[in-house]
């Protein structure tokens, strides 16, 4: 499985979030794109439209085990896709900015 540490990405770094709304809520990666697992078949669409069509996909959840699902999906399908590792709980933990819908400061749930 792919990989990527937190201290790796960039700013600008194409980062898609699978996990669910009340987490998404709570708080979140700004710019990240939305696509909750339980719904990424059905809105599979969505990344794919706003995804960098050559780019690289970081994809992240609460740990890295639902993002890790999706990136084997992703990579089955021959997308570029990286596990983003520990995910949002490594993420609020290395400083970087976690923030809710209306860009106030959030916290991992």
């Amino acid at each position: 499985m792919p990989t990527v540490a937190v201290a790796d990405l960039k700013d600008g770094d194409f980062l898609l979030d699978v996990r669910e709304d009340d987490e998404w809520k709570a708080g979140h990666a700004e710019g990240a794109l939305h696509i909750p697992i339980s719904e990424f078949v059905a809105r599979y669409g969505e990344l794919t439209e706003a995804a960098p069509q050559d780019g690289r996909i970081h994809v992240i959840c609460r740990s890295g085990g639902r993002s890790a699902q999706v990136t084997m999906y992703l990579a089955q399908q021959g997308i570029d896709a990286v596990n983003v590792d520990g995910g949002m709980q490594v993420w609020e933990a290395a400083g970087r900015a976690v923030v809710t819908d209306d860009g106030q400061p959030g916290f991992v749930l």
